[in-house]
């Protein structure tokens, strides 16, 4: 399923909110599923898709500015029949995990240009926006600019929301927060001959049962120093992307990155996105040097060696791509 969601500030004025649907008829089908009790989607539902590079989805620059908030509704809609089956070995385990509330993520990543954009972006990020999506039940708000990878500069906003409905709920609150609405007036009222951003890109997320909400690390006296990594893993179809899902939630894997000094913040299954099925997951390190070291002792951990050996679960079978991304999480981030 090949489903992508972006906002992107309006041309001649009209905001432009786009839902992308690879087949409608297969939209149909499992928008008309009823699986009570699970994300799984129904058996042999495995969907060849055409692949793109990149971990972001869809997007295109735009001149004008953001005049309204993003349809979530239909981003939920879409994300209703994103899910891929996440498998289990242990029925005990399932039923402990079910009765954890699992955290919803909404990752954003506004895209720049060199000028007063980052700026202005940060201002608002910094005491109208992270500040009110807190009053309103978000969080902790990650804030991150990109140190390594594609897509620079820009600047990645991890929104941690309890359900789906807060998710949807949030632009409603946020309207209703007269302290909010002061802060953010000179981002909001940002001219299309100077916008406040570039475009915007929107990902929905799914935290794992066994990994149900962010993980924040500890910052030494205060130290902001440490980076962190975003990585995205691909898989051709539902069966292989609910294996390697399984794979970390329940077959060891996040066992064998806690060992090996690759300290985890999130684990989530991607909702929506232009490459799906995928998951996403994020790491920190105190800097580079240790992040390379750490992941020479995970390659080498007899377990993993193991696990990744075994058929059914290696690489080929179940993967067909990574993207990653170095982050350095700006002085305001909560994370």
């Amino acid at each position: 399923m090949n489903i992508g969601f972006s906002h992107h500030p309006a041309r001649r004025g009209v905001p432009c909110y786009r839902l992308i649907a690879a087949n409608r008829l297969i939209f149909n089908r499992f928008a008309s599923c009823r699986i009570a009790g699970t994300d799984a989607w129904p058996e042999n539902s495995m969907i060849d898709e055409p692949r793109r590079m990149g971990m972001l989805w869809e997007k295109q620059r735009c001149g004008d500015m953001m005049a309204h908030s993003i349809d979530r509704r239909s981003l939920l809609a879409a994300a209703a029949v994103g899910g891929a089956t996440i498998a289990s070995a242990d029925a005990r385990a399932q039923r402990r995990v079910e009765a954890s509330p699992r955290e919803i993520y909404e990752l954003r990543t506004y895209h720049l240009v060199h000028g007063p954009m980052k700026e202005r972006l940060d201002a608002y990020l910094r005491d109208a926006f992270i500040p009110a999506a807190r009053r309103a039940g978000c969080g902790p708000i990650g804030a991150f600019t990109t140190a390594i990878g594609p897509a620079s500069p820009s600047v990645h906003v991890l929104i941690p929301h309890p359900s789906l409905e807060h998710f949807v709920a949030l632009p409603g609150r946020l309207a209703s927060d007269p302290v909010y609405a002061k802060a953010a007036e000179p981002f909001s009222s940002a001219t299309p001959q100077d916008p406040p951003y570039a475009s915007l890109d929107v990902k929905l997320m799914r935290a794992f049962p066994n990994f149900p909400e962010v993980e924040v690390p500890e910052a030494s006296n205060g130290d902001r120093g440490r980076i962190f990594e975003l990585r995205t893993y691909f898989s051709h179809g539902d069966r292989a992307g609910a294996t390697k899902i399984a794979m970390f939630d329940t077959g060891g894997e996040i066992e064998i990155f806690r060992r090996t000094g690759l300290k985890p913040v999130f684990f989530a299954q991607d909702l929506t996105g232009s490459r799906l099925p995928s998951l996403t997951y994020l790491l920190t390190f105190p800097d580079l040097a240790t992040r390379e070291r750490n992941w020479r002792a995970f390659g080498t951990d007899p377990a993993w060696r193991k696990l990744i050996a075994t058929p059914g679960l290696t690489d080929p079978e179940i993967t067909t791509g990574i993207d990653n991304q170095i982050l350095s999480p700006t002085p305001y981030s909560q994370i």
